[in-house]
C-alpha cells in the first residue's frame, strides 16, 4: 500500500509541482542560449564580409602595381630609362638628410613635444603622453628621429637573433594598424619597452587607423633607446604603393602641409631597412606574412634588402621614386626574374591554409598558401618549434594552426568596426610556450548592449557589401539574365547565390545573406534586381564608374599631384586618361579627350579638382564603350 501510495492523485500532483517550477527556467535558458547563437552568427557573417571584401581590395591592390609597371613599360623613353638606371642620385642617406631636418625652424609659440638627442626614457616618456593627448610632434623632430632610425636600423640583419631568459621574457605584438590607443593599452599592461622587458613588433605599424605616424615615431624612440632590445619586423603596409591606397600617405600629408613629402620620402627608404624576419633562442621563427616551400633562411639573410630597388614614375613621368623591396607586384617580379624578390614577398604577404602544398595565394593576389607539411619541411630544416606570424586578423587577437606549429598574433582590437574583434600580444620565456594576454580598447561599446554592438557591426558590414555588389552590377545582371530565360525578374534562391558568387567571388554565405540583399516572394524565389534599389537614388551609371575606380584613381591622383594641392591641369588630365586607358586597353581618340578636357569647368586658375576628375573618367569610359 504504501509503495502504491505515489500512485494516487494527491501524489501525482506532489511529484509534478517541481517539474512546473522547472519548467520557465528552462526556457528562458533555451531562449537566451538562442538569441546569444543567432547574435554571434551575425557577428561572425558581418565579419566574414569585412575580411573577404579586404583581401579582394588587396587583389585590385596588386592590379593597381601591375599599371605603375605598366607605366614604365610603355611610357618611360628608353633614354630616360638608361638614365634613371645609371643615374647616382643622392639618397636619404646623404648628408642632405641632414641639412633638411637643421634648416627647419621650431618656433617660440611651438608647444607640443621636443626631442634632444641621445633619447633618455623621460624624454620618452614625455612624448608619449603628448602623443596620447594627440599632440603633434614637429616635422624638424620626426626628421632627426627617422636620420636616427634610419641609421640604427642599417646595422641590423635581415634575420634578428633575439635570447630569451626567465629574467627576460620577450613581448610580441602583431598588427597596429595606426591604431595608437592599442599601442598604449598593450604598453600600460605589460610595462614600457626596457634592457629587461624587450618588445619585438611584427610589421604593419601603418595604414587604416588615424595614427600610424605617431606609432612609428614611438617605435623608432624605443628603437634608438634599446636598440638591442627593442625589435622591429617588415609587414605588408610598410610599402609606399600600400601606402598611398591605404590611408598612410594621406595622413602625413594631412598633418605636415609643409615637410609631407619629404619625410614620407625618408620613410620609404627607412622601411626597406627593417629586418624581414626574428629568431628567437634559435627556436622560434617570427615574420610578418609566412613561407613557402621556396623559403631559404640562409638566402634570406644574405639579400641586400636595401639595394634592391625599382623606379616608378610620379607626376606624368617627371619625377622619379625609390621603391623598395617588396612594393611590387607580382607581375613586377616576373618581370625582373629575381628569385630575391620573390622570397621577401612570400615573407611578407603570404598565409597559412589546412590543406597540404604550397600554392598562389589567390585572395590576395600575392605570395603564398602554405599547408602543415611546407611548415614541417621548414621547422625540420632549420630545427625550429613554431613558426609566429600576424597579417591576418583574427577575432580573439590570435589562432592557432598547423598542430599548434603555425601561431597567428593580431594586436589591432575593434579592427572592422567598434566591439568587431580583441587583439592579443604574446609573451615568451625560454621555456618558448607562448602565453597569450587578450584585450580591447573600448570608447562607446561598453555603453552599448551586445545586440546593439552586433547590430552596428552588421549594418557596416552590409552597407560595405552592397556598395560593392552595385560595382559589378551590369556583370551581375548579365549572371542573373542566364537563369531567367523568360525575363521574369525571377530566379530561384540558388541561382541568385551561384551568380552571386560567380561574379563577387567573395566566398560569402549568401543563403543566409539573402533576407538582407534581395526582396524575396512567397513562393521562395528572389527578384534580383532588388540587391540595387538602395542606390536608386543617384545616377547610376556615374556611382558604378566611381565605385569601381574611385581607390586606385586616388592613387594614381596622388601620384600625379606633385604638389598636393588636389587640383591637375588639363595637360596632366590628358596624360593620364591616355596613360590609364591603354593600360585598360581601351582605344581613346585624341580628339575625343581634348573636347572632354575643353568640356571640363576649371577654376579660374585652368585647373580641376578630384572630384571633376572622376567624373571625367566616367563619360570618356562611356563614350569610349559607345564608339566600341
Amino acid at each position: 500500500m504504501t509503495a502504491n501510495h505515489c500512485f494516487s492523485g494527491k501524489g501525482r500532483t506532489r511529484n509534478k509541482e517541481p517539474v512546473r517550477k522547472e519548467l520557465p527556467s528552462v526556457l528562458i535558458q533555451r531562449w537566451y542560449r538562442c538569441k546569444r547563437a543567432q547574435l554571434e552568427i551575425r557577428r561572425r557573417y558581418s565579419l566574414t564580409i569585412f575580411e573577404s571584401i579586404e583581401y579582394a581590395d588587396e587583389q585590385e591592390q596588386t592590379q593597381l602595381s601591375n599599371f605603375f609597371t605598366f607605366m614604365m613599360e610603355h611610357c618611360v623613353h628608353r633614354g630616360e630609362a638608361a638614365h634613371t638606371s645609371n643615374s647616382s642620385h643622392d639618397s636619404p642617406g646623404t648628408d642632405s638628410y641632414v641639412i633638411e631636418y637643421e634648416k627647419i625652424d621650431v618656433p617660440d609659440s611651438y608647444r607640443g613635444p621636443r626631442l634632444s638627442f641621445p633619447l633618455d626614457i623621460a624624454r620618452a616618456k614625455a612624448l608619449l603622453n603628448a602623443l596620447k593627448d594627440r599632440q603633434l610632434l614637429h616635422a624638424r623632430y620626426v626628421l632627426q628621429l627617422l636620420h636616427e632610425a634610419r641609421r640604427v636600423l642599417k646595422e641590423k640583419p635581415n634575420i634578428t637573433h633575439v635570447s630569451v631568459s626567465y629574467f627576460k621574457e620577450i613581448t610580441i605584438c602583431g598588427d597596429l594598424h595606426g591604431n595608437l590607443d592599442d599601442l598604449l593599452l598593450v604598453f600600460h599592461k605589460n610595462g614600457l619597452p626596457s634592457e629587461t622587458n624587450p618588445y619585438l613588433f611584427n610589421g604593419d605599424f601603418v595604414d587604416r587607423g588615424e595614427n600610424s605616424m605617431e606609432i612609428l615615431i614611438i617605435l623608432f624612440v624605443f628603437l634608438l633607446l634599446y636598440p638591442n632590445d627593442f625589435h622591429l619586423n617588415r609587414g605588408n603596409h610598410e610599402d609606399y604603393i600600400i601606402n598611398m591606397k591605404y590611408g598612410f600617405s594621406k595622413e602625413v600629408l594631412k598633418k605636415y602641409k609643409d615637410h609631407g613629402k619629404i619625410i614620407l620620402y625618408h620613410l620609404q627608404d627607412i622601411f626597406s631597412w627593417l629586418p624581414l624576419a626574428t629568431l628567437v633562442n634559435n627556436k622560434v621563427l617570427i615574420v610578418h606574412g609566412g613561407i613557402s616551400d621556396n623559403t631559404d633562411l640562409d638566402s634570406l639573410n644574405l639579400i641586400e634588402r636595401s639595394k634592391k630597388s625599382l623606379v616608378i614614375f610620379n607626376h606624368c613621368l617627371d619625377r622619379e621614386v625609390s621603391v623598395g623591396v617588396g612594393r611590387n607586384c607580382l607581375a613586377a617580379v616576373k618581370r625582373r626574374g629575381s628569385s630575391d624578390f620573390k622570397i621577401v614577398l612570400d615573407i611578407l604577404w603570404s598565409d597559412p591554409q589546412k590543406k597540404h602544398g604550397c600554392t598562389l595565394n589567390q585572395r590576395r593576389g600575392v605570395g603564398c598558401c602554405f599547408g602543415p607539411d611546407t611548415t614541417d619541411q621548414l621547422l625540420k630544416r632549420y630545427n625550429l618549434k613554431m613558426l609566429i606570424r600576424s597579417h591576418e586578423f583574427k577575432l580573439d587577437g590570435y589562432d592557432l594552426t598547423h598542430d599548434g606549429k603555425v601561431i597567428t598574433i593580431f594586436s589591432a582590437s575593434n579592427y572592422y568596426q567598434e566591439g568587431s574583434n580583441r587583439g592579443a600580444y604574446i609573451r615568451m620565456n625560454p621555456d618558448l610556450v607562448p602565453h597569450f594576454i587578450q584585450y580591447q580598447v573600448c570608447t562607446c561599446t561598453d555603453k552599448q548592449k551586445n545586440w546593439e554592438r552586433v547590430k552596428t557591426i552588421e549594418q557596416s558590414a552590409l552597407q560595405t557589401l552592397k556598395e560593392r555588389i552595385f560595382v559589378h552590377k551590369h556583370k551581375l545582371t548579365d549572371a542573373f539574365a542566364k537563369y531567367d530565360s523568360s525575363s521574369t525578374g525571377r530566379i530561384s534562391v540558388n541561382d541568385w547565390a551561384t551568380a552571386m558568387e560567380s561574379v563577387l567571388q567573395l566566398q560569402l554565405p549568401w543563403r543566409t545573406l539573402k533576407s538582407q540583399l534581395v526582396k524575396t516572394y512567397p513562393d521562395g524565389n528572389v527578384d534580383y534586381m532588388s540587391c540595387f534599389y538602395y542606390m536608386n537614388t543617384v545616377q547610376p551609371a556615374l556611382v558604378e564608374t566611381l565605385c569601381k575606380y574611385r581607390s586606385d584613381l586616388k592613387v594614381i591622383f596622388n601620384f600625379m599631384d606633385e604638389d598636393q594641392s588636389g587640383l591637375i591641369s588639363p595637360d596632366e588630365f590628358r596624360k593620364t586618361w591616355k596613360i590609364f586607358s591603354s593600360y585598360l586597353g581601351i582605344h581613346s581618340h585624341d580628339e575625343a579627350i581634348d573636347k572632354l578636357a575643353q568640356s571640363i569647368d576649371y577654376n579660374k586658375d585652368g585647373y580641376i579638382d578630384f572630384n571633376e576628375f572622376l567624373e571625367a573618367f566616367h563619360v570618356v569610359h562611356n563614350l569610349e564603350n559607345k564608339a566600341a
